[in-house]
């Protein structure tokens, strides 16, 4: 079993793949280090002396420059090393483009095909509030309906995803929050959506209908509660009418081309960029290999690493719409006062990264080496097939719901530490190490674990492969069978 890793042959750190103590004897192509200080998993040695103000190189690309001098064997982390990271940049491009290591295997999914021609993986209905306000009655409805059905539900289920807004926002914040759900009640793993309005709100419920274009009118209905004398007996009769028509629908053999999936992570550790994003990556380059998509985000965490992307845009218009995504970001910062590079968190430090490089390098791995074929503002929809790039925060909710309001119907989450959330899409953990894997199983959907062990990645690519196959033609994901399913929308301004 692997006790080491060097993750490119230019380091001048080693990946600590299990705990050692201080004076232990490591190995590291040929040459004997004894350790200086206790290394926990995940964590880096130096391999050699390191002098002040000298980069700390991992993945072979700058994670840092050390800020006090690190002997051979020393522990390198937070106490002795900082980011190189500053404000906006001027890029130039230079591409730099990789051929896929995967060939057209022509798989399929078990899927609904909609009457707009879209794919979707589950068959659910679903209460979409135009306001906070009514998330309460929302719910009643569900009961009350639910408790008037003669046998089983004949659909993959029946949510409600509540949140705060609608009303007394202005500006972009009141734009989000309408996009963000149009998006939603659009979305193709929705058999059928019942919008609930309150009847005084900024989400005026006659202008989101209009905001929704063409849509199938026995699947998507509206009720303002204020209207209606009874709503909640208006409301399950809506209900009952969507069901109706969505329990017809059947499942179907789709190309894996039409799946469309959500790149992310969250509680990183030192292994994030050793196992699960680069598993997810290869993922990534194999699904585009046949046809699909692929949607990587959480723009904070592409810092640092951002020219790698940079250079593998398909057009230099692509690269100009990345640029903006970057330095538009880091405004965003700017404008409110906020330091730029406020990370890793205190858990991501914990499992072993020092900088917003170290995560960032790691983070960008999940997009694989694929071409980056276009760039999504905030609440658009995909367009083009393959690698995308989209503008959403790090936070987890926020940039999960991102994912499947620009139309992806998994989102593919790595972590180290754990975490138990799931959106309104399918949102499969992939544990970075065995130990969370084993601990944590009703949150863990994959374990990504060995592959620092003993696993080939040819190997793991086909377990995953496999799982999101069956994911996708009905099996439920951890959060779907605890019944954890949230939506959260991006915020920046004032609330009246």
């Amino acid at each position: 079993m692997k006790e080491l890793i060097k993750i490119n042959s230019n380091d001048n750190v080693v990946i600590a793949l299990r705990n050692f103590t201080v004076g232990e004897t490591i190995e590291v192509e040929s040459d004997k280090i004894v350790l200086l200080s206790d290394i926990e998993r995940g964590h880096k040695i130096a391999l050699r002396d390191i002098n002040v103000g000298e980069d700390i190189l991992k993945y072979g690309y700058p994670i840092g420059i050390a800020i006090a001098a690190i002997k051979k064997g020393e522990h390198v982390h937070v106490q002795n090393v900082k980011t190189k990271l500053n404000d906006v940049f001027e890029y130039s491009y230079n591409p730099v483009f990789s051929s896929l290591p995967h060939q057209n295997r022509n798989l399929t999914f078990q899927g609904y095909r909609r009457s707009s021609g879209e794919a979707g993986i589950r068959n659910e209905i679903w209460i979409v509030p135009t306001v906070g306000c009514v998330n309460g009655i929302a719910e009643q409805i569900i009961r009350e309906f639910k408790a008037e059905l003669e046998g089983e539900l004949e659909v993959d289920g029946i949510e409600v995803f509540k949140h705060n807004y609608g009303c007394s926002q202005l500006g972009d914040d009141h734009k989000n929050t309408r996009t963000i759900l149009s998006d939603i009640a659009l979305h193709p793993n929705a058999g059928g959506v019942l919008v609930l309005g309150l009847g005084c709100e900024n989400n005026k419920i006659d202008e989101f209908e209009q905001g929704l274009g063409n849509f199938d009118k026995s699947r998507i209905k509206f009720l303002s509660s204020q209207k209606v004398q009874d709503e909640v007996t208006e409301a399950v009769a809506l209900l009952k009418s969507i069901y109706n028509e969505a329990k017809k629908d059947k499942r179907e053999p789709i190309p894996l081309s039409e799946l469309k999936v959500g790149l992310k992570c969250g509680g990183s550790d030192g292994l994030s960029g050793i196992t699960a994003n680069p598993l997810v990556g290869y993922f990534s380059d194999f699904l585009i290999a046949q046809g699909g998509t692929t949607t990587l985000t959480e723009v904070p965490e592409m810092f640092g690493a951002e020219t790698i992307l940079m250079n593998r845009c398909i057009t230099h218009d692509v690269f100009e719409k990345t640029v903006h995504l970057i330095n538009d970001f880091k405004q965003y910062f700017i404008d409110l006062k906020q330091p730029i590079y406020e990370n890793p968190s205190p858990g991501n430090k914990a499992g072993g990264i020092s900088t917003l490089e170290d995560k960032s390098l790691g983070c960008t791995q999940k997009g694989g080496v694929a071409t980056v074929v276009d760039v999504l503002k905030y609440g658009e929809r995909l367009k083009v097939k393959g690698l995308n790039l989209l503008s959403a925060p790090g936070n987890d909710l926020v940039s999960t719901t991102a994912l499947g309001a620009a139309g992806c119907h998994i989102v593919l989450f790595t972590t180290g530490r754990g975490t138990p959330f799931g959106s309104f899409i399918p949102t499969l953990k992939i544990a970075t190490n065995s130990d969370l894997a084993a601990r944590k199983p009703h949150w863990i959907d994959y374990n990504a674990g060995p592959l620092a062990e003993d696993k080939s990645f040819d190997q793991g690519l086909e377990e995953l492969v496999d799982k999101i196959i069956r994911v996708a033609s009905g099996e439920k994901a951890g959060h779907e069978k605890s019944g954890f399913r949230e939506i959260a929308i991006f915020k920046s301004g004032v609330t009246l």
